[in-house]
């Protein structure tokens, strides 16, 4: 249930996954073929001065070629960011009772842990928590609002953010297809939101 309650030496046994070679995408033999790189878009070409249009475009084209893309510019604070990095690493710091008070409850995904995962499945090399944020009367009663204030308090203002950030960006999207701005906000409004926290400790 936690990696992270002692230093491992070397790996459970139920953390290995035999019989695999490694894959190397997208690599030549001589190993100097560049993997294809994820597409960058710029919230603020977006949004101002005189290149709107043509970062537009090439967000409609990304859309449609990758279907995912990295965004920067994208005007959450990185004052927030490492604040909520803090306060997730501090939440996967507390001793393991602590934090089984959050546990997924049997047939629920929601919670920290693990989905019990068939006996021949191998576990995932990390610490979780998984669970709904929006619309706010879908949040567990006994996730969410139990949290740390701390933490639960950065974590509102990050979700706060990320609404507005996510609403302008399928605004965005929407005017891309020539949809209106008010479908696309009846579309996503009220649309169901989660988020997943993970902590990856070092591999032995």
């Amino acid at each position: 249930m936690e990696l992270i309650k002692k230093p491992l030496m070397t790996i459970p046994e139920n953390y290995i996954c035999p019989d695999q070679e490694p894959v190397l995408l997208g690599l030549s033999h001589d190993y100097k073929t560049s993997l294809p790189t994820v597409p960058t878009i710029d919230m603020e070409k977006l949004i101002i001065g005189e290149t709107t249009d043509i970062e537009l475009d090439k967000l409609h084209l990304v859309c449609k070629a990758w279907g995912l893309f990295q965004l920067v510019n994208h005007g959450v604070s990185l004052s927030l960011l490492n604040k909520l990095n803090n306060e997730i690493e501090e939440f996967f710091k507390l001793p393991l009772e602590e934090k089984m008070k959050y546990k997924a409850r049997p047939g629920d995904v929601e919670g920290y842990g693990r989905v019990p995962p068939p006996k021949v499945q191998t576990l995932d090399w990390g610490d979780r928590f998984y669970m709904t944020i929006s619309p706010i009367h879908k949040r567990k009663p006994y996730l969410f609002p139990e949290l740390p204030s701390s933490l639960r308090n950065t974590l509102e203002s990050y979700f706060s953010e990320l609404q507005k950030l996510a609403m302008t960006l399928t605004e965005l999207m929407g005017k891309a297809l020539k949809i209106d701005k008010r479908e696309m906000d009846e579309l996503f409004e009220d649309g169901m939101r989660s988020m997943r926290m993970t902590y990856y400790p070092p591999c032995p």
